[in-house]
This record gives structure tokens, C-alpha cells and sequence, in this order.
């Protein structure tokens, strides 16, 4: 195999001096209503990326009420006691703006792109459905509708999609990380207009979100300008605090589906860290030398060695709890799922056991590298991995060491949180087996 070359040590990097210089010209201001404003400027193009960091995804859901943050994604865009459904896109897009949002298990963020010229316009707009937002019954019942539609469409019938949801629900037992982030369909059938009233107002206040901006914006006018439209959202208010925490998992857990399918999926979620965690670096390293392009540990193994894969894949969820680190595999029509398993297992057990090479560390830390720097190319990847610091990490200064803790990552780190994560009592499996039953 290729030996691949080190990355750059972080300060001999062409993008150190990018760094060191942004961390100087990052400017924050927590208004009095809890508010936090990070802005990060650059001229270099006449646009402003805009993300704003609500802190409530399905960890902050319960039995009963979950898929209430992702409803909310959609309910942002339909009005305001002072605009109707449609003005806030169509008032942006006039100004050659766009606009979108996502939810996940930990946040939900709201994103806008304008040009700079529109910097007052969007704050104005983006105050006014964060204090006016119309909870119109329906409008309610209309966006209900369509996120069940969204359910049907992106898991009902999507295989992995349901797997993959029913392979989490059963890792978790206590921690509501067990929970879909678009929610239960009984759920969705059953929330009534006073939990949107009341969810909005406990988790939309001032003191749960951070909003940056990236790109031609001055710190001091994007200051003036949130102290004139964002101080008026209500806050601070006690935001609850999620207290489970999930025992430890003492015994393999199984889920298998039977479903019509052309061919079989196998899914393995082992318990994992937070991304806050001082081994994430390690963690991130271990995932991409696994499962990372043609290169990859279980590519080379299960896909072109025994050529029983047809695809792997997989991701660590890096939320604000320990939560998950998966595997996913493709199979070929009429595999072998036990055979393949069996594979799987030897490799995992041969990484936790005796390490990885120094060839695949030097690969697995240039991918992250690179896609750290491109990420900081953009001023959307700036606004993205700032307010991703602040909200799931240990605050936006840390994305600046984020090079110097990739390029310490030592070997035995990697084995450690191998031997650490990679433990079959640990793990969730979740088979789908191709039936031609209905």
C-alpha cells in the first residue's frame, strides 16, 4: 500500500495563517436578552452567510410530544402576525437572498444567504418570526400534513432510512436520543396548538440560540443592528436541561425487518462519545480510516478482497450527549448476512486489537484536514463550523485548534478508542432482509 505523506504540521499549513487570522477578527456580544451574536467578517465577496444556532432538536423531547423541533423547522417560514405566509422567502429573494433550515437530534439551525446590503432587512425579518410567529390553526394543520408526507417519504420508504431509525430507538433506552428527529407518526397525529405555544416559548427564547454571521459584515454595524432588532425577542427564560443519561449497555441488542427490498442492509451502532469529548479527534480519525473511500479499511476488506460489500458507509453522531458511532453496509442480492457479519467483526477486532498502520492514520488525518480547510473556504462553511463549535463543542474558539488536535492524534490513541468503542456488548445491529411479502 502507498505510504501517503503527513499533513503539514497546523503552523506550516497555507491555511494557518487563514486561521490565526480569522480567531483575531471573530468578535461576539451576548445581548441582555441572552442572545449571542458571533460574527466573523470578510470582505472578499459582497455576501453574508447568516445561521442561527437554536439549541433544541429531539433531545429535548418527550414520550408523547417528539418531532415538535423539526415541525417548528417548517412552521418558521409560514408567517407572522405581521407578514403572511411567503413574505418572509419572497422579501429575501427580492434582495437575491435564499434562505433553508435542518434539524437534528441536538439543534436546529436556520440559515440565510444575501448580499451585504441586506444585512438589516434579514435581522428584521429574522426578529420578527422569532417574536411573532403565527400559530394559526390552519397553517398548523396544513404544515402538519406535510411533515407527515415527509416522514412517509424519507423513512417509511426508505429502507435504511427505517432501519437506521429503528436500530436507534432500540440503543437507547433511557436518553431521549431514542427518539426520531421527525418524530413518532401518533405523535405527529396528536399535538395540539397550546404544546406549539408552549414549546416555541421555552425553547426559543433569546438565551438558547446563537446567531453568526459570516462574510462582508462589520462587527460593530452587525452589533448596532442586533441590539436595534434581536433585543426584542423574548428572554432570558430557564431553558430545561436534559438530565438522563443512558447506562451502559451490557449485551448486543438486535433489530431485523423484513421488508421488499432488492437486497440486504446490515447496520451497527456502538455506543460513542460526545463531540465535546477530549477524544473526538481520535474518534473522527477512526471512523474515516474505516469506512472513508476506496481506501478504507473495511473497503478494501469486505468490498474488494471478499467482495461480499457492495457499499460501506457509516458516521459518528457528534452530539451534545454520548450517542452513536455507525457502520453501514450494502450487501449484494442474496448475501450472506451472517458471513458478512462474521468479516466485520474479525476486522473491528483486529483494529481494536492490534492498532491501525501509519499509512492509514497519515490518510485518515489529510481527509479530515482537507475538508476542515475547505470548509473554512467558504464564508457558509465558516458560519456553519463557528456556530457548530459553540453549540455542540466546547465553544467557537476551539474550531481555531482544531488542526494542532487532528496532527496530535497518536496511534495508540486511535487503538484506545478502538478497543474503547468498538465492543460488541456495546453495539446495536440492525439487519433488513429482502421479503416479498407486501
Amino acid at each position: 500500500m502507498k505510504r501517503l505523506p503527513s499533513p503539514l504540521p497546523a503552523a506550516d499549513h497555507p491555511g494557518a495563517s487563514t486561521s490565526a487570522a480569522g480567531r483575531a477578527a471573530v468578535r461576539s456580544l451576548q445581548l441582555a436578552n441572552g442572545l449571542k451574536l458571533i460574527v466573523w467578517p470578510d470582505s472578499a465577496i459582497p455576501n453574508v452567510a447568516l445561521y442561527n444556532w437554536v439549541r433544541v432538536g429531539s433531545r429535548n423531547e418527550a414520550e408523547g410530544r417528539t418531532g415538535l423541533a423539526h415541525f417548528f423547522e417548517h412552521m418558521m417560514f409560514n408567517g407572522t402576525a405581521r407578514r403572511a405566509a411567503g413574505e418572509f422567502d419572497a422579501l429575501m429573494e427580492a434582495q437575491g437572498g435564499a434562505n433553508n433550515a435542518f434539524t437534528s437530534d441536538d439543534v436546529t439551525v436556520y440559515q440565510d444567504w444575501f448580499p451585504r446590503g441586506a444585512l438589516e432587512l434579514v435581522l428584521e425579518l429574522e426578529a420578527d418570526r422569532l417574536t411573532h410567529l403565527a400559530f394559526d390553526a390552519r397553517s398548523v394543520e396544513s404544515e402538519r400534513r406535510v411533515v407527515y408526507s415527509e416522514r412517509q417519504l424519507r423513512v417509511e420508504d426508505n429502507n435504511a432510512a427505517l432501519l437506521s431509525e429503528r436500530v436507534q430507538a432500540a440503543a437507547f433506552s433511557v436518553h431521549p436520543y431514542r427518539f426520531p428527529t421527525i418524530g413518532w407518526p401518533s405523535d405527529m397525529r396528536a399535538w395540539q396548538l397550546e404544546d406549539l405555544r408552549r414549546f416555541f416559548q421555552t425553547y426559543y427564547a433569546a438565551n438558547n440560540q446563537t446567531l453568526v454571521l459570516a462574510g462582508d459584515v462589520a462587527p460593530e454595524q452587525a452589533f448596532a443592528l442586533a441590539r436595534r432588532h434581536l433585543a426584542q425577542i423574548p428572554g432570558p427564560r430557564p431553558v430545561p436541561p436534559v438530565r438522563a443519561r443512558e447506562p451502559a449497555q451490557r449485551a448486543e441488542r438486535r433489530v431485523v425487518l423484513h421488508r421488499r427490498a432488492h437486497a440486504p442492509l446490515l447496520q451497527h451502532a456502538y455506543r460513542a462519545p460526545a463531540a465535546a469529548d477530549p477524544r473526538g479527534p481520535a474518534v473522527l480519525l477512526l471512523l474515516l480510516l474505516l469506512i472513508e473511500g476506496d481506501g478504507s479499511r473495511l473497503h478494501r476488506k469486505l468490498v474488494e478482497e471478499h467482495k461480499l460489500v457492495v457499499e460501506v458507509s457509516g458516521h459518528w453522531h457528534e452530539g451534545i450527549d454520548p450517542a452513536l458511532f455507525w457502520i453501514h453496509l450494502t450487501l449484494p442480492q442474496d448475501a450472506d448476512t451472517k458471513r458478512v457479519e462474521h468479516l466485520l467483526d474479525v476486522e473491528l477486532a483486529r483494529v481494536a486489537g492490534e492498532g491501525v498502520t501509519a499509512a492509514e492514520v497519515a490518510r485518515a488525518r489529510n481527509l479530515a484536514t482537507a475538508h476542515f480547510w475547505k470548509q473554512l473556504a467558504t464564508i457558509d462553511g465558516r458560519a456553519h463550523l463557528i456556530g457548530e463549535y459553540e453549540s455542540l463543542r466546547f465553544g467557537w474558539r476551539g474550531l481555531f485548534s482544531a488542526p494542532e488536535r487532528l496532527a496530535a492524534v497518536a496511534r495508540e490513541e486511535i487503538r484506545s478508542v478502538a478497543r474503547a468503542i468498538l465492543d460488541p456488548r456495546q453495539r446495536t445491529v440492525g439487519v433488513l432482509l429482502p421479503s416479498c411479502a407486501p
